[in-house]
């Protein structure tokens, strides 16, 4: 921690190692345990925080406190996390729209994102969606009651400006919703670039292990985060304890797995843009990466993902069973590096050879190899 004029600066790794836990106390653990009660002592008239376990916990304040100091640093926000990073997305959007709005999408987001339109007109909400790149989404805005942003997006990596975005939605009288999960809060700021409110899956390089499914949604305004906590709590989508815990407990390598992931993950991008058959190479980090311009004003780290294309379904194919040191798995963000051929789900836009490869923790000599050795080993 250094100091400055205006009182102590606390740096980001010493932030991510101490968020949200509680005041020392002599002979208890530094961070709580789990707290797995259905129901708690309450006599008399209601009164205190905890009442019943689908309403509040301590185990999520611990950590909804330290996910609010990573997104939003010094200021007074409020953060509610969720049973994973879709039951965030969804409460904002259900919680804020009602039959008869207009929502904007992003056409090029999360492959599960057309089932959530599909829920939202069932309701009767008008749905528009469009393209990220080039900040597309202003030309279907007019009118809307919410935009919800994906930068970068999952999984071509595009980017928009999001303070324009942001700035453009609020003169139309819109909500903007940013969902932040590839950045993560160490890499973006949301409700600092105009958001009003951040979202995430926690599932991804936020805990970073692959063994918590978690979401959470962060936002200033009172009342509009009133309404996503009666959508929680109605709706039932909560956390569990234990993964919440292991989640806190995750936050505090949060910095140095970014950190070792981001730096990887760029020479990864450079050795791939020298291979002949790779096209399509997408890494915002990269110096001539199309959202470069935008993210390096916006974004303070790029993300551990990478995204390319092989020639044919077939190729992908060998490529991905010829690595060693990186799983042929979904989800990104873990420090256990993966990969997988996107087009299997059958709900991303992508050509049949695109990968998205997500860089974890390995040493950056040992994994660049194996991605090179995979290559060449599936061009034969």
């Amino acid at each position: 921690m250094s100091e400055s004029d205006s009182g102590p600066v606390t740096g980001e790794g010493t932030r991510a190692v101490r968020a949200g836990l509680p005041e020392p106390v002599k002979n208890e653990p530094t961070l709580p345990g789990p707290v797995f009660a259905a129901h708690f002592h309450l006599p008399g008239e209601v009164s205190g925080p905890y009442a019943y376990g689908r309403d509040e916990n301590p185990t999520w304040t611990h950590l909804e406190r330290a996910i609010g100091e990573l997104e939003a640093p010094g200021e007074d926000i409020e953060t509610l996390v969720f049973a994973s990073g879709l039951a965030a997305v969804s409460a904002v959007l259900f919680s804020q729209l009602r039959a008869g709005d207009a929502v904007v999408l992003p056409s090029d987001g999360y492959q599960v994102l057309p089932l959530v339109r599909a829920q939202l007109e069932a309701y009767g909400i008008e749905v528009r969606t469009a393209a990220t790149a080039g900040d597309a989404q202003l030309d279907v805005l007019d009118g809307a009651k919410l935009l919800l942003i994906e930068s970068p997006c999952n999984p071509g990596l595009d980017v928009c400006d999001i303070r324009r975005l942001a700035v453009e939605a609020h003169a139309r009288g819109a909500l903007v919703v940013v969902d932040n999960t590839l950045a993560t809060p160490l890499g973006q700021r949301p409700l600092a670039l105009g958001a009003d409110f951040s979202v995430a899956s926690g599932t991804k390089q936020l805990t970073g292990h692959g063994d918590v499914l978690l979401g959470y949604v962060c936002g200033r305004d009172a009342q509009a985060m009133a309404a996503v906590r009666r959508w929680r709590k109605t709706i039932g989508a909560i956390a569990g304890p234990m993964e919440a815990w292991l989640a806190h407990r995750s936050l505090a390598t949060l910095d140095l797995r970014v950190d070792r992931q981001n730096a990887t993950a760029l020479v990864l991008a450079e050795a791939l843009g020298e291979r002949p058959e790779v096209t399509g190479l997408r890494y915002p980090g990269l110096p001539d990466d199309p959202a470069h311009k935008i993210a390096s004003q916006q974004m303070r780290r790029y993300g551990s993902v990478v995204s390319f294309t092989l020639p044919t379904r077939a190729r992908a194919d060998r490529f991905l069973e010829s690595l060693r040191l990186v799983d042929d798995a979904t989800s990104f963000g873990g420090v256990r590096s993966t990969a997988e051929r996107r087009r299997r789900w059958g709900g991303d836009d992508v050509p049949e050879g695109f990968i998205r490869l997500s860089v974890g923790a390995e040493d950056p000599d040992d994994l660049v190899a194996d991605v090179l050795r995979a290559l060449d080993e599936s061009g034969q």
